[in-house]
């Protein structure tokens, strides 16, 4: 599965772009009867959809017409006042019609019908479009380092990928650990393999172990699905190339456009602004001692059990302080990364894997880095000795499923 996963997921990914590209090359027919003659200009001709104005018949003779010509629908616009005929649209399908295509439909008639009530009042239209204006407000420190709304993006999306990558990452491969685990318990390998290593010696070895191979795994998984994707692409007939060449034409639309310059040069400063070296040591450390320290919890999980179905009633404990960084990263560090919430967090030793790294991006100190970073070891380390302590005695228990106050025994030994 390390090598045929890549394979199995730029596959799935192809096939559902090709069933996107297929039903985005769907073509749908729409009649329209506007007896108003109000709104027949609204309906533009694309490529996705082809309007066909009807006239001088009636609603039957519509209807009867489109289900022969088996349009996607009619959508009919009566002959009433202004004030009223929003609620008397109706749009008439053999099936379902599409939200997305409703939503166009519903949006076009509002914007239109809104200018038209306008117009009646005596309204100008020209004036009112003068009168809009885009405000955007420049963002500066008090010692004047400059910053903006992308620039806040980009750090929140720093720390949002950072943290999710660390989550599945425990997820996926502390489950490996603890079920490798219950394998040799099961099995009654471990039975001989204590009998020359120390315990502690033991978990150490399997947690390091599955992890350097959960990297490798990773690692194989990036170079193969580069090259399943390159390959894809020449199988599917997908003209890299023509599609760079149409992305460069774009970029230089974009750059001849001033307000547009403007954004990319504000782009480029905020990622040069960001503290890089910093981001990249700091996730290498914070998401190493968030993996070695919820690794020895699941060792100590499947020490503690026979089997998965026992395992269940420990893991959310486990899970609960990883599932709380997530939420306060998500809703409290965007809000005020520097605030008491996010602060106080980024030191737990069991949230502050996820809530430092999205913290870093906004500014912190980095003594505070080195004291979260400090406490975060510290504390893996007296969790290595706690789960040795479980793993100890649990490698050799069977046939019992163990309670926390057990637990609290076996620590004792």
């Amino acid at each position: 599965m390390t090598f045929l996963s890549p394979l199995i997921a730029i596959a799935l990914l192809s096939f559902v772009g090709y069933l996107t590209s297929i039903n985005n090359d769907t073509v749908r027919s729409i009649y329209v009867l506007d007896e108003t003659g109000l709104l027949s200009e609204t309906f533009k001709t694309s490529d996705q959809t082809i309007y066909t104005q009807l006239s001088e018949i009636d609603l039957e003779t519509a209807k009867t017409l489109s289900n022969q010509e088996q349009a996607y629908g009619l959508l009919h616009i009566p002959d009433s006042p202004l004030e009223s005929v929003s609620e008397l649209i109706k749009f008439y399908s053999e099936e379902s019609p599409s939200l997305t295509l409703m939503s166009s439909l519903e949006s076009k008639i509002e914007n239109k019908l809104s200018k038209l009530k306008l117009q009646n009042e005596g309204v100008d239209l020209s004036l009112i479009e003068a009168s809009k204006s885009n405000v955007s407000i420049n963002q500066e420190t008090f010692e004047g380092v400059k910053s903006s709304k992308i620039g806040s993006l980009m750090k929140l999306a720093f720390g949002g990928v950072a943290g999710y990558l660390l989550f599945m990452f425990i997820i996926i491969y502390g489950n490996m650990i603890m079920r490798s685990i219950i394998e040799e318990k099961t099995s009654r390998v471990i039975e001989v393999i204590i009998s020359s290593v120390k315990p502690i010696q033991l978990m150490l070895g399997k947690i390091i172990g599955t992890s350097l191979a959960g990297i490798t795994q990773v690692a194989v998984w990036i170079v193969l699905g580069f090259t399943f994707f390159i390959a894809s692409s020449f199988i599917f007939g997908v003209d890299i190339p023509q599609a760079q060449t149409s992305q460069e034409v774009l970029v230089s639309e974009a750059l001849s456009n001033p307000e547009s310059n403007d954004k990319i040069q504000m782009l480029f400063n905020e990622f040069n602004a960001l503290p890089i070296g910093n981001l990249v040591v700091a996730f290498i450390l914070f998401f190493i001692g968030g993996y070695l320290l919820y690794s020895s919890l699941y060792a100590a999980i499947g020490a503690a059990v026979d089997n998965e179905t026992d395992s269940q009633q420990f893991m959310l404990p486990v899970l609960m302080p990883l599932i709380i960084g997530v939420y306060v990263g998500a809703f409290t560090v965007v809000e005020d990364p520097h605030g008491t919430i996010s602060t106080v967090f980024s030191f737990i030793p069991f949230t502050s894997p996820v809530v430092m790294l999205m913290r870093i991006p906004f500014g912190v100190s980095i003594w505070h880095q080195l004291l979260s970073l400090t406490i975060l070891i510290l504390t893996f380390i007296f969790t290595v000795w706690f789960a040795a302590k479980i793993y100890r005695v649990g490698i050799l228990m069977h046939g019992k499923k163990p309670t926390y106050k057990e637990l609290y025994k076996w620590l004792k030994y």
